[in-house]
């Protein structure tokens, strides 16, 4: 049976901005003597958010920045109230929020191991006990005695993680504070909260790293404008993120699309780039989706579909049609065509269409450009060719993968002797 450790029961904060100050010395001196109104412009940095994180579980917030995601864990760390609600933490919170938060600037590290360790709660028999172990962590042995203003932002990051994770705490709250240390620290913290994780911790973890909440993550909740908008299956809620990111620009890029699709076929740069002796014109490129809808973002392991509209003034015999994708870096990733592909086409006239269909897209999250060309069976004459001039994005799909530029849809499997 499950045990819940943190429950947020209908919590709202709210945060008072307002600005009655002068900006700049001439204005100060303009307004010297009146009274200013005071104007108030209030964020609501969460509104009514409830959910349950069970005992022993790893839940990842997700989200845009400023969706009120540091917020919460300042909520559970007791560092801010909330204005309205009920939070209920059950357990040792050690936390890593932002940078240097809970270190007093003049203490040396030895000190503030000393006063943030207490804060949590512990004796100072307690923290004499841990204390090698989170120096040696913090690999800051030479520079323990030495005030922390003095220290780097990855120096405050290895102190700061290394104070929580040696506390013995229920529950580690991670903020994206992580992404300041280097590589070799980033992956040290990432197979001691693996550890943690084993061993039963509760973790709240705060990231953009949508990749690493879908692997150590068993839930994420996703977080916009201050409200859960989906709560579940690490897997599932970020794939429901990623959807709503990539309608958000595919809705953005239409609209840019709408005003500039005339237009930029007459630009410099489409004349530029497109080139042939126009016995074949490719008139019109359309990439769309599985449902056959235009589209400008895709997701790895769906459809994707190519379409090439021609016209031709008189006819033309054994044309071929054929397309490349570069990835934003410039790298040619392929090249098919229609000889290639085993449509052989004997002549055409009028107008027409081919369309190149990928069942599952392999290419992993990134920026691409797709190149189409029409040219004779033997390419020696090119008819039209547009260079790069159709781009598009893909976002993570329900492969797991994260590196390189496309996945080979393989598996694994372990042969024991």
């Amino acid at each position: 049976m499950t045990e819940p450790i943190i429950v947020f029961d209908h919590v709202s904060k709210t945060f008072n901005l307002h600005s009655n100050r002068s900006r700049s010395f001439q204005e100060a001196l303009i307004n010297l003597g009146r009274r200013q109104p005071r104007v108030h412009d209030d964020l609501h940095a969460l509104r009514d958010v409830s959910f349950t994180v069970e005992r022993g579980t790893t839940v990842g917030f997700i989200g845009p920045n400023g969706a009120g995601k540091s917020t919460l864990l300042k909520l559970i760390a007791r560092i801010l109230e909330p204005d309205a609600g009920k939070i209920t933490v059950l357990g040792r919170v050690g936390a890593l929020l932002e940078l240097g938060a809970g270190f007093h600037p003049e203490l040396s590290g030895r000190e503030n191991i000393y006063l943030n360790a207490s804060i949590m709660g512990l004796s100072r028999h307690e923290v004499d006990r841990r204390f090698d172990e989170i120096v040696a962590f913090s690999e800051l042995g030479r520079f323990i005695d030495v005030p922390v203003k003095h220290y780097s932002s990855g120096m405050y990051v290895r102190l700061g993680f290394a104070v929580a994770v040696n506390i013995a705490p229920e529950i580690l709250l991670v903020d994206e504070v992580l992404a300041v240390g280097d590589a070799a620290f980033q992956h040290k913290c990432t197979d001691r909260i693996a550890q943690m994780r084993r061993e039963g911790v509760t973790i709240v973890w705060v990231s953009h790293d949508l990749g690493t909440v879908q692997t150590l993550c068993h839930q994420a909740i996703w977080f916009n404008e201050g409200r859960v908008a989906a709560h579940g299956e690490a897997t599932d809620v970020v794939m429901a993120y990623l959807s709503h990111v990539a309608e958000q620009e595919e809705a953005r890029a239409h609209l840019e699309s709408a005003s500039q699709a005339e237009q930029a076929k007459q630009t410099e740069q489409a004349v530029r780039n497109r080139w042939g002796t126009g016995k074949v014109r490719i008139t019109d490129v359309k990439l769309c989706d599985g449902q056959g809808n235009p589209a400008v973002t895709f997701r790895t392991g769906e459809p994707l579909h190519i379409h090439l509209r021609y016209q031709v003034e008189e006819r033309v015999a054994e044309p071929v049609f054929g397309l490349a994708i570069h990835h934003q870096s410039g790298t040619h990733i392929c090249g098919p065509n229609t000889h290639f592909g085993g449509l052989e086409i004997t002549e055409i006239s009028g107008t027409g269409e081919v369309v190149y269909t990928v069942p599952a897209l392999p290419l992993l999250e990134g920026a691409y450009t797709v190149s189409v060309s029409a040219h004779n069976r033997m390419d020696t004459e090119m008819f039209d060719y547009h260079d790069r001039l159709y781009p598009f994005r893909v976002y993570p799909g329900k492969s797991p993968e994260r590196y390189g530029l496309m996945t080979l849809n393989g598996y694994w499997r372990l042969n024991e002797d």
